[in-house]
């Protein structure tokens, strides 16, 4: 069994994003068990080093320990992340618990409306060692008119399409990882020669180097 946590980075009653991430959890496929986190609008702010954190952020810390996989979306507010989203990220590099962790993106509006919050998403996900499923990342343009009163898409494809979501990223987390070669690993590594240096064997016996 797969766990996904699903994380909406609007605190917004009725969010589209909120709406999606209901209903692929009400949705998700045989094989993936799938949460919504509800606890981003009452985040206390981020206290850097705390050693005695709030019971809301141990219990974000132990609900993403326990998920196999991260999935967020996220409106984009001013240009980049909401303030509430990047509190929780904050709370989450501080503990640790991002690091290697699986996280993938779900973008709900059409592409030049959300560009700036995608980046600082996994901007902040890779400053805190996550792991981006690039091969899972989604984006399903959504409408308002698509949700209901209960805060859950209705259209049949759309619902079709947010499994579809949930199960590739299941694919991508049961997919091995290729480990890289020596020459992949060499290769990061630029090797610079100098034009003046004598053949190898050729330099002549002394006390340097």
């Amino acid at each position: 069994m797969t766990c996904v946590l699903l994380i909406s980075g609007s605190t917004r009653e009725g969010s589209l994003h909120t709406a999606a991430l209901r209903t692929a959890a009400r949705l998700a496929p045989d094989g993936v068990e799938a949460r919504i986190y509800a606890g981003l609008a009452t985040l206390p702010a981020f206290v850097p080093g705390d050693p005695a954190p709030p019971e809301s952020v141990s219990d974000l810390r132990r609900q993403v320990a326990e998920a196999d996989a991260l999935l967020f979306s996220t409106p984009e507010y001013a240009g980049s992340l909401p303030g509430s989203l990047k509190n929780l990220l904050e709370w989450l590099i501080d503990g640790g618990v991002l690091n290697g962790k699986a996280a993938a993106w779900l973008s709900v509006v059409t592409p030049g409306r959300d560009e700036g919050a995608r980046a600082g998403l996994e901007s902040v996900l890779g400053h805190g060692g996550a792991r981006l499923l690039r091969a899972a990342c989604v984006r399903i343009p959504l409408d308002l008119r698509a949700v209901d009163e209960q805060g859950l898409v209705t259209d049949p494809q759309l619902h079709r399409a947010l499994q579809d979501v949930l199960q590739s990223l299941a694919r991508t987390l049961a997919a091995p990882r290729p480990e890289p070669s020596w020459q992949v690993q060499s290769s990061l590594y630029p090797v610079i020669t100098r034009s003046d240096a004598p053949p190898f064997g050729s330099r002549p016996h002394g006390n340097g180097f």
